[in-house]
């Protein structure tokens, strides 16, 4: 008979997919998203309108459910409208045809955004997260380092953050790529080939990680650190913003993520009161989100060039791969704050 939990995470998982393809359909998007040039509609800004696109998991899920941000534009008379997305390349294919103006997203997703040709602008970012995505296994697997994945079925959802921690992990270990048998699937068909055994390893990211190590006893066999302690990948989450939004109303995207830091500060001291907005933002099982919060990284300020510098490694290795059609070079995508009297003219 199953359990609760899973019927929960079915229902969860449908509601998702059935998410996807509203949206899908709303928007006149491909069902392979920036699988070919983007074309950006032209964008006409909103002065009295800011509209958020989030994930059901982070630190804008939290903004929303604080209302600060609210709050602190009111008296410029603007209205924020907050649109939710399954995953990241439909909210930056979102916010490329100019249905929203402001969003968050991992590591991947805007350099596969980028290659396409998005009017994206990287406003800032998270510090790294790196333990909040894994390589795991089984409990009782016969799995005990990466090397032993040669040869193995390896779940991945296909040009995510964990593809890029997946190849870093296998490079570490002296393992070719072409040595695994890579499986690529969404999180929730992950799960599913998890639990039935018909994958031998998946590499996944929280709060489905998390998840996975409550619910099903999975044993993580590494995750973004090194065996020296260091980071083989960083797992950013970065804040973007469309271009023409970010250059019409800089003072906006400075204030969110002005907001954004604060509501870092409290998160931090706050574990489990963030936790529980969460649990209530997300319907997700209280210990799950309790594991996954305390994993999350909190922080957020403008992107630096060092951070810049770890995405293009990230672009450069996915175009070696060929999961981009094209070189990109990220700090074309960087955004620069105006000084004061820039802002002023």
């Amino acid at each position: 008979m199953s359990s609760p939990i899973r019927i929960s995470l079915f229902h969860n998982s449908l509601r998702r997919r059935l998410l996807t393809g509203v949206l899908v359909v709303a928007t006149g998007l491909s069902y392979v998203l920036f699988a070919g040039p983007a074309k950006a509609q032209s964008q006409t800004v909103n002065p009295k309108l800011l509209r958020i696109g989030y994930q059901k998991y982070g630190t804008l899920t939290l903004l929303k459910a604080r209302g600060t941000l609210e709050k602190r534009l009111a008296p410029q008379g603007i209205t924020v409208k907050w649109t939710e997305f399954p995953a990241g390349p439909q909210l930056l294919e979102g916010l490329n045809v100019g249905a929203i103006d402001f969003g968050t997203v991992g590591e991947a997703p805007p350099i596969f955004a980028q290659a396409a040709g998005a009017q994206l602008a990287y406003i800032g970012n998270e510090p790294p997260a790196p333990t909040a995505e894994a390589i795991v296994v089984p409990k009782n697997s016969t799995i005990k380092s990466v090397a032993d994945l040669r040869g193995k079925r390896v779940a991945l959802n296909k040009g995510s953050n964990v593809h890029y921690l997946l190849v870093r992990q296998l490079e570490k270990a002296g393992v070719a790529y072409g040595e695994i048998q890579p499986v690529y699937l969404p999180p929730a068909d992950a799960r599913a080939a998890f639990e039935r055994g018909a994958v031998d390893a998946w590499v996944i990211w929280d709060p489905f990680l998390a998840a996975a190590q409550k619910q099903l006893d999975a044993r993580v066999l590494v995750d973004g650190r090194g065996a020296d302690g260091k980071n083989v990948v960083s797992n950013h989450q970065f804040y973007l913003a469309s271009r023409p939004y970010a250059q019409a109303r800089p003072e906006v995207v400075t204030a969110i993520l002005d907001e954004l830091a604060q509501l870092g500060q409290w998160a931090e001291k706050h574990p489990k009161d963030a936790a529980a907005v969460l649990v209530k933002e997300t319907s997700l099982d209280p210990g799950v989100l309790d594991l996954a919060v305390s994993r999350f990284s909190y922080g957020a300020k403008p992107v630096s060039p060092e951070v810049l510098a770890e995405q293009q490694r990230i672009a450069d290795v996915f175009q070696t791969l060929k999961l981009i059609p094209k070189p990109i070079r990220v700090a074309d995508a960087a955004w620069q704050a105006p000084t004061t009297q820039q802002a002023q003219r």
